[in-house]
């Protein structure tokens, strides 16, 4: 063929392909088919609901109560994950607190243990909000508890003798440590509640004659609510005023080392349906009376004492500790008694169990979380601070953990019972209502609040779960993605 064809030919196919390529070009463009002047799909409007406080702890440790990047609520379902469903038009209780005890032990400490600027620089952390945890909830001992340096009440007499009127009753061993801390957490957080329980009555009243075992004499009921009335009236002239009371810490319980008593369910009844019950009304005291003060297992002890008409008609509610049992016997008594309070007031780490990542579950996933979805108006834990040696204790635990723990030297260390606490109390404030939210699924448990003075929500979130969790929080017509990590704590909080 000669070479002029061959180029004809060739400049003819070029002139066709670049036809067909113009072609299309043309045709893509008028279909939208991604040149340039193409019709996209406009991307996703920013969120514009309300902005989301994050704060989070994690399973290492390596995050402790950390703020993280603040996230906002926009409108849709969220897409997929785990569903957290919050209604703040489903209000249950309202919240008394989050806090600890102002122990002998702890009230030492920080008085003693610490400068002055040291110690109102913990108090501000402990009691204070923005900065501090908002602690809002604390309990007091009548006289002593294994956590104290000797063994007294508030009405010692020698062996043999008796004070029937209360003539010898006196809080001056208040007065060098506890009053002087729980009047400074007062002062930071005028809504701090205090409640007080005796770990014993003073020894004269008692079949022992002692403040170690035993139980009340029938002769002492009187003068023992006579106790309580002369404690409440004191502290009130102090200015602390005392919030509630329970008969008796432990009373199914006589420890061999340190004060204790029994009272069972009949001596109870009787002793607040015929004594101090009357004795509170006719004298104007409005502290509340709460029964048991003990564990979940002992469930059917208040539900005798409830069911006692004389002696219900004066108890407020059910305090509960952990030690024994399940959280879940608080809803089993409060569905039998479901005007009465359910609080929990006590329950101590310690060296039994040492691993953060299972104490952080642990704590906020029973104590905060199911604790206050099973009733609860609040949490207490036990000792508010405890040195390096796990005391200063005489008798009783050898190994328990405050909230925080003050070393020689004045060293603080914040223990994971602070920041389980802090999860809630920093944000949770008192005269809150817990409200509706979704919990137990893919290993996701949560507890929901609405704050009573700006109406802000608080969502505490743990995830049980081996994996990390793509939660989807819908409110409100709204929603809001969180990726949780495996065996972490976040509380999700916004106005």
């Amino acid at each position: 063929m000669p070479p002029n064809v061959s180029a004809r030919r060739m400049d003819t196919v070029m002139k066709q392909t670049a036809y067909v390529y113009f072609a299309s070009l043309v045709l893509a463009t008028t279909c939208g088919g991604g040149g340039k002047g193409a019709t996209e799909p406009p991307p996703p409007p920013p969120p514009t609901g309300p902005i989301v406080d994050v704060w989070v702890s994690t399973a290492s440790g390596a995050k402790k109560l950390t703020q993280e990047t603040d996230i906002r609520f926009g409108t849709g379902t969220g897409g997929t994950g785990t569903v957290i469903a919050v209604d703040d038009a489903q209000q249950f209780q309202e919240i008394i607190g989050f806090g600890a005890a102002i122990t002998d032990a702890s009230a030492y400490l920080i008085q003693t243990k610490l400068s002055a600027s040291a110690r109102d620089a913990l108090m501000q952390d402990l009691f204070g909000r923005n900065p501090g945890i908002g602690l809002s909830f604390t309990r007091l001992t009548i006289g002593a508890s294994d956590f104290s340096q000797t063994h007294y009440s508030l009405d010692d007499m020698p062996v043999g003798q008796t004070d029937p009127t209360l003539a010898q009753f006196s809080i001056d061993p208040n007065r060098a440590a506890v009053l002087p801390t729980v009047k400074q957490a007062l002062s930071i957080n005028p809504q701090l509640k205090v409640m007080a329980s005796p770990w014993s009555a003073p020894g004269w009243m008692k079949t022992t004659n002692s403040l170690i075992q035993g139980t009340l004499r029938p002769e002492a009921f009187g003068p023992f609510a006579e106790y309580f009335k002369r404690y409440i009236q004191a502290y009130a002239t102090e200015g602390v005023p005392i919030y509630a009371i329970t008969v008796q810490n432990e009373p199914h319980f006589e420890p061999a080392n340190y004060p204790g008593m029994s009272l069972d369910t009949a001596q109870r009844a009787k002793f607040v349906g015929e004594n101090l019950g009357p004795l509170f009304a006719n004298s104007g005291i409005q502290t509340k009376i709460w029964d048991l003060d003990h564990n979940w297992d002992l469930y059917w002890s208040p539900m005798n004492v409830l069911s006692h008409s004389t002696a219900s008609q004066y108890i407020d509610g059910v305090a509960w500790h952990c030690y024994g049992g399940d959280v879940s016997a608080q809803i089993t008594v409060h569905n039998a008694f479901p005007t009465k309070d359910a609080v929990f007031t006590e329950c101590s780490g310690g060296e039994w169990a040492t691993n953060w990542s299972e104490n952080l579950k642990w704590f906020v996933g029973t104590l905060i979380i199911q604790s206050t979805r099973n009733w609860s108006k609040g949490a207490l834990y036990w000792n508010l601070a405890l040195d390096e040696n796990h005391g200063p204790h005489l008798g009783g635990c050898g190994d328990c953990r405050g909230v925080v723990t003050i070393s020689a030297g004045g060293v603080i260390t914040r223990n994971v019972e602070y920041y389980s606490l802090a999860h809630a109390s920093k944000f949770v404030r008192a005269g809150a209502h817990r409200i509706a939210s979704t919990s137990g699924i893919d290993g996701i448990s949560s507890v929901a609040f609405k704050n009573a003075d700006d109406g802000s929500k608080v969502l505490i979130l743990l995830n049980t779960a081996a994996n990390e969790r793509t939660v989807v929080v819908r409110w409100s017509g709204q929603f809001v993605n969180y990726v949780l990590p495996a065996g972490a704590a976040v509380t999700l909080h916004w106005s």
